[in-house]
């Protein structure tokens, strides 16, 4: 065994001695004219590197909070590593890319290909593991969103970024295909088919979802948006505001959103400190899950108040079971952020919970982070 492999590494060696040699005797060949001119060589690792863009970040801080716990209220806080992310993405031709992506405190959260079929933006298709287009904000980057907590908690349940036993930590990705496009930058649609299970498992039953968005900009800096997920999950656990599904049983798992956002400008390429617009997002989400419907909705801004320094607010409402009391959930949140560098910041934000018999009684919520990313 260890003959053939040096055998293969030394006729690899000759192979490319051979093709060096060749390609420096076919630039000079031709008539003296040509020799004379100057022949241009191709850097191949400048080339390769060039291809290849990496990025990432990495969120930590301290939280501190005094909600009630086995009928007292227990005071609790803790340093925590939330995120620390990095993707690679590479271009293989002008039209075709591959992205990996993963989160060294986590799991590996995608991997895709993206494939451009028209000349223009208009049709794009991608396929393997990636964030679903269901909500307006799960698409988006923690990175970039407002909250310490990043989602609200419509979008934390429905939208499968973690709490919901039922579907289990998806992050708010899937395995699948989808089809999206934009067309003369006033209109972002998107059609897909996906598993409906999440990340890193295959398929617990052999229904598909299907998910579909319609994203309209009618005038500068503002987004209309209307999304829905049709499907059916398999519950990994039972969850105690729904008597309806039991553990390892199929269930109907819709969702529906309507949202819009209206922003002063847009950020500069990876330059969140130096082009901060004036933000505020509004977004309404409802769900049904075997025979329970939950539904919430929120209201998020972000105002510039001087150099790099920004005010955040936000009030959101979460019901889990509308028709059986006690499961709504009530957030508002305020806060500051300072963006020190470029996608860098730090954040400090109060959050005052109101909450029914679930969590037994209202609570305070303190939270600082720091983020580092490239």
């Amino acid at each position: 065994m260890k003959i053939r492999i040096s055998f293969s590494k030394a006729t690899l060696a000759v192979a490319l001695a051979i093709f060096s040699s060749t390609a420096a005797m076919g630039q000079q060949a031709g008539t003296p004219q040509e020799q004379t001119k100057t022949q241009p060589e191709t850097n191949w690792m400048k080339d390769f590197t060039s291809r290849i863009q990496f990025n990432g970040y990495a969120q930590g801080g301290y939280a501190w909070q005094d909600a009630y716990k086995n009928g007292r209220r227990q005071q609790e806080n803790s340093f925590n590593l939330k995120r620390t992310l990095l993707w690679a993405k590479a271009r293989i031709t002008d039209r075709w890319s591959f992205l990996f992506m993963h989160d060294f405190s986590s799991v590996v959260q995608e991997f895709y290909t993206d494939y451009r079929i028209t000349r223009n933006d208009a049709l794009h298709i991608r396929v393997g593991q990636f964030k679903h287009s269901y909500s307006m904000e799960n698409p988006l980057s923690p990175a970039a969103l407002e909250l310490v907590d990043v989602y609200s908690t419509a979008v934390l349940f429905l939208a499968g970024e973690g709490p919901d036993p039922l579907n289990g930590a998806n992050y708010g990705r899937d395995l699948g295909a989808v089809m999206y496009g934009d067309i003369k930058n006033r209109l972002h649609y998107e059609f897909a088919v996906m598993n409906g299970q999440g990340i890193n498992r295959r398929d617990r039953n052999n229904a598909k979802d299907i998910i579909g968005k319609i994203d309209v900009r009618p005038v500068d800096g503002l987004r209309v948006v209307l999304s829905g997920q049709l499907g059916r999950g398999n519950a990994l656990d039972s969850a105690a505001w729904n008597p309806s599904v039991r553990k390892g049983e199929n269930y109907r798992r819709n969702r529906y959103s309507f949202g819009a956002e209206y922003k002063t400008g847009q950020y500069a390429a990876g330059k969140y400190k130096e082009a901060r617009p004036i933000s505020l997002r509004a977004e309404w989400l409802g769900g049904k899950d075997g025979s329970v419907v939950s539904e919430g909705c929120y209201l998020t801004a972000c105002v510039p108040l001087v150099k790099a320094l920004d005010f955040v607010a936000c009030g959101e409402t979460y019901d889990r079971n509308k028709d059986q009391g006690g499961w709504r959930q009530t957030n508002a949140t305020v806060g500051l952020q300072y963006w020190y560098y470029r996608k860098c910041r730090v954040q400090l934000q109060y959050t005052r919970c109101f909450c029914e018999k679930y969590l037994g009684k209202d609570y305070n919520w303190l939270q600082a982070q720091l983020q580092v990313a490239f």
